[in-house]
C-alpha cells in the first residue's frame, strides 16, 4: 500500500477514483487501485461514460445483444452504464460493509437534460437506483435551483445521493438544507436514517481556471499574486460552512436519531494550470470527514510525490475570506463566476451526453447492419 495515499486516508480523507469503465473492471485495474492506492469509491459522469464506450470494444457484445432485442439508444445507455456501476458496487462491497456505508460507494448521474427538471430528476433517480439494485450506489443530482427539491425528495425516499456541480457557498448551504429536509421526510416516513448517505461535490479547479483567466486580463502584480488561490479559498470556506451546519440543533437532532453527515467531496481536483503543483487540490484540502475524487493522473501524482502534512483546511477561514475580498476589490465578481461555472458545467455534460448518444447509436447501427 502506497505511503502517500495511506497518509491521506489516515488524515480522514476518503480517496475515490473519478473514472469507471468495463475495461477497468475486467482487467483488474480498479481492484489494484483499491489494494495499492487506498481507493474506496468511484464517481462517474456522462463524460466518463462517453469516453469509455467510445474508446473500448468491451461493450460491443452487449450492444449487439441489446440491438437484437430492439432496444433504443436510451435503453442501451441505461443498460451499459447501470451494469458497470452495479459491477463496481459488487467490487466495493467489502469496503462498504467495513465502513458501515460511508465508503465503498459508486455514483451514477441522472441525464444532464433533466438538470432543470425537478420531477424528471426525481423519477430518473428512483429508476437508476432500482436498476443498479445495490445499497452502495449513489445517485448524482446536479445542484441547480430545480435540483434542490429533487435532492430532498430523493433523500426522503431513502435513496443515497451525490450532489454534484456545486460552485458557490450559498448554493452549498442550500444543498445541505435540502439534505436535512430529506432526512426529516425520511424520518417522518419511518425509514432507517442510518442507511441514507450523501456527499456534496464541491468543485475546485474550475474556479481557479475561470478566475485566473480574469486575473491575467487585469495583469497587475496584485492580480498575479492571487492566481491559484481562489479554488482553495472557496473550498476551505465550504468546509467551515459544513462544520457550522452540522453543529446546529436541527442537524444534531437528526444525527442523534441515527442520521449521517453529508460529507464534503472535493471534485474537479485535477490541476489545469501546469505552473501549479499537480497535487495542489489534494494536499491543500486535507480535512477530517471529507472525500477527494481524483482522476487517475492526480492519484498517481499523489502516490509518487504528494506530501500529506495533516489538516490543511481547519483554521484557514480568515485567510480564505481575505482572498475572496481581494478578488472583489479587483473587480472579479464571485457571483458572476460561480453562475457561469454552473451553466458551463451543465453545457459540458449535455455535450458529453450527446456524444454518448451518438457513439451508442453508431454501435447500434453497426450491429443492425451486421445482422
Amino acid at each position: 500500500m502506497n505511503e502517500n495515499t495511506k497518509a491521506l486516508s489516515d488524515a480522514g480523507v476518503s480517496i475515490w477514483l473519478d473514472d469507471l469503465s468495463s475495461e477497468r473492471l475486467t482487467s483488474g485495474s480498479l481492484a489494484a487501485l483499491i489494494e495499492e492506492r487506498n481507493v474506496v469509491g468511484v464517481t462517474t459522469n456522462p463524460t466518463i461514460f462517453a469516453n469509455a464506450i467510445a474508446a473500448g470494444d468491451s461493450y460491443e457484445a452487449a450492444v449487439v445483444e441489446l440491438a437484437g432485442e430492439g432496444a433504443t439508444v436510451d435503453q442501451v445507455i441505461t443498460a451499459l452504464t447501470t451494469k458497470d456501476v452495479a459491477d463496481a458496487c459488487d467490487l466495493f462491497e467489502p469496503v462498504y460493509r467495513a465502513t458501515n456505508g460511508r465508503d465503498g460507494r459508486v455514483s451514477i448521474e441522472v441525464e444532464p437534460g433533466l438538470a432543470r427538471d425537478t420531477d424528471g430528476t426525481i423519477a430518473q433517480a428512483a429508476m437508476l437506483h432500482e436498476r443498479v439494485g445495490r445499497e452502495n450506489v449513489l445517485i448524482k443530482i446536479p445542484a441547480t435551483q430545480q435540483g434542490l427539491e429533487a435532492i430532498a425528495a430523493t433523500i426522503g425516499a431513502g435513496i443515497s445521493v451525490n450532489v454534484t456541480l456545486i460552485f458557490s457557498l450559498d448554493r452549498y448551504r442550500d444543498v445541505m438544507n435540502a439534505y436535512l429536509t430529506g432526512l426529516e421526510r425520511a424520518q417522518q416516513a419511518g425509514l432507517d436514517l442510518s442507511k441514507i448517505h450523501s456527499v456534496a461535490s464541491f468543485f475546485v479547479s474550475r474556479v481557479d481556471a475561470e478566475i485566473d483567466k480574469r486575473l491575467d486580463a487585469i495583469g497587475t502584480d496584485e492580480a498575479t499574486a492571487l492566481k491559484g488561490k481562489a479554488g482553495l479559498a472557496n473550498a476551505r470556506l465550504a468546509y467551515r460552512a459544513w462544520q457550522e451546519t452540522f453543529a446546529t440543533e436541527r442537524a444534531l437532532t437528526l444525527l442523534e436519531a441515527g442520521a449521517n453527515t453529508q460529507r464534503p467531496l472535493w471534485a474537479s481536483t485535477g490541476v489545469k494550470d501546469p505552473s501549479l503543483p499537480d497535487t495542489l487540490y489534494v494536499t491543500e484540502l486535507v480535512a477530517p470527514q471529507t472525500v477527494n475524487t481524483m482522476p487517475e493522473k492526480t492519484l498517481e501524482a499523489l502516490a509518487d510525490h504528494g506530501r500529506v502534512t495533516g489538516d490543511t483546511v481547519t483554521g484557514t477561514a480568515d485567510e480564505s475570506n481575505a482572498v475572496l475580498d481581494a478578488l472583489d476589490a479587483l473587480g472579479v465578481s464571485y457571483v458572476e463566476v460561480v453562475e457561469l461555472l454552473e451553466t458551463e458545467g451543465l453545457d459540458k455534460f449535455d455535450a458529453s451526453w450527446a456524444e454518448l448518444v451518438e457513439t451508442v447509436q453508431g454501435h447500434l447501427d453497426q450491429a443492425g447492419a451486421e445482422r
